[in-house]
């Protein structure tokens, strides 16, 4: 199996979530036999690692999953530059200076964002193009309508994850631009979270 074909499970895994060996065969149009094979090799190298679930009788269904090590495949921006800014920020000019710098980064990101989404006709628009926006920022972004009507608002990868692990208050004002970005006629909460353990951060968006 190519290194193409590893990298597609790898991805197919980090933004669809975890899969069985039949699903992943199904998907890429390979023998299961071929697939265990790799995610075998993929374990030994601490990439992934599976999990045995039971729902009624019969055998338990393997799902496959992404590791820590697997998850860092896929890079964290300047992730260690990031970090030591953080801090020497703080030690510099304390907490203070912290909020003013990421007040400063909410600003800039909410006038892209507002202007990014003000010419959409309809809260679905507005929803595709942020999407948009954050997948070019490295996020893996996606949207859909779930059954319910709600739009989801979905982040496979955070590239500034260090970064808000070590200062949460990023995370809280992206969720702020989000909701001006997409208008009084949207209620925006965060359904998924990564720093709360989450496999990714999602947003569910709805009308008012």
């Amino acid at each position: 199996m190519s290194d193409t074909t590893v990298d597609r499970i790898l991805f197919r895994l980090k933004t669809r979530g975890p899969d069985s060996i039949a699903g992943l065969s199904s998907a890429f149009g390979v023998t299961s036999e071929a697939v265990r094979q790799l995610l075998v090799k993929l374990e030994a190298d601490g990439l992934v690692s599976f999990e045995d679930q039971r729902s009624g009788r019969g055998r338990p269904k393997r799902l496959w999953r992404l590791t820590d090590t697997g998850h860092a495949r896929f890079p964290d921006r300047h992730s260690d530059l990031t970090v030591g800014l953080l801090d020497a920020v703080r030690s510099e000019f304390g907490e203070d200076g912290l909020e003013r710098l990421i007040a400063r980064r909410e600003n800039e990101q909410r006038r892209i964002y507002v202007e990014a989404t003000s010419g959409a006709a309809t809260l679905e628009q507005r929803v595709s193009r942020l999407a948009e926006l954050r997948d070019r920022e490295g996020y893996m972004a996606e949207w859909r309508r779930d059954e319910d009507g709600s739009l989801l608002l979905i982040e496979n990868h955070c590239p500034i994850c260090a970064a808000a692990e070590r200062c949460q208050a990023l995370c809280r004002s992206e969720l702020d631009v989000f909701r001006e970005a997409l208008g009084t006629d949207a209620v925006v909460e965060r359904v998924d979270h990564v720093l709360a353990g989450g496999r990714r951060c999602a947003y569910r968006v709805t009308a008012t």
